[in-house]
């Protein structure tokens, strides 16, 4: 009998794989620690089958559980996954804590494979639904997670979800949500820029004012609009 206390690596081909490894995060989140149990680990990434138990901050007891089939993640210098870092083309926690619908209480994004644009980090979204006392999906605002360059930003201020998505080296798309109470999402920004024409930028703006949709654009030099 294996006792699950014990979690001693084995090696396959060269490589030091645990079978199992459980993480704990104090820092997370404003009102939840967080206990982390994923499948696989090798070195300093883990991945597969994970479950994420919540526990209330003020009483320790466990609030909730959530799963993912690929949580993916790379662990820091002390050997913990991160959390609520999100850095386009780079490094995307494995648990985003924010509050995503602007209602505020806090949500939560869960990494579940690498489904989104380019094979990036892909998250299942959850907001907290004060009528049941627990964290529920969101299509929605999972679909964003899916359907760009990896997890949304928020930009709590001005109340907006911000998404990035490309197409190659030189288009690049920036749209801007705002969320609607009992509507949900509805698109009021978008940036386009265009430099797939040699020595030139053409940079669409799209905003809806007023209601309706205004556009402007403009053409740039290359080197003097990426000149940062």
């Amino acid at each position: 009998m294996i006792h699950s206390r014990f979690l001693l690596p084995f090696v396959l081909l060269g490589t030091t794989i645990f079978a199992q490894s459980q993480f704990e995060l104090k820092d997370a989140s404003k009102n939840y620690d967080v206990k982390i149990d994923v499948e696989n680990c090798s070195k300093d990434e883990c991945q597969g089958n994970a479950t994420i138990k919540l526990f209330d901050k003020k009483t320790s007891k466990e609030f909730q559980t959530l799963t993912s089939y690929n949580l993916n993640f790379y662990l820091n210098e002390d050997q913990k996954p991160t959390a609520n870092i999100i850095q386009l083309y780079n490094e995307q926690s494995p648990l985003i804590f924010d509050d995503f619908n602007f209602d505020g209480t806090e949500d939560i994004a869960i990494r579940n494979g690498n489904e989104s644009g380019y094979g990036g980090p892909s998250y299942d979204v959850y907001v907290f639904n004060s009528t049941k006392k627990q964290f529920v999906p969101s299509e929605e605002l999972t679909g964003l997670a899916h359907e760009n360059l990896g997890m949304f930003n928020t930009d709590a201020a001005r109340k907006r979800l911000i998404t990035y998505s490309k197409s190659g080296c030189c288009w690049h798309l920036t749209t801007e949500y705002s969320v609607l109470p009992q509507r949900g999402l509805f698109k009021v920004y978008e940036l386009e820029e265009d430099a797939t024409a040699e020595g030139k930028v053409i940079v669409t703006k799209r905003e809806f004012i007023d209601d309706e949709w205004t556009t402007n654009i403009k053409t740039y030099p290359v080197n003097e609009y990426y000149k940062d």
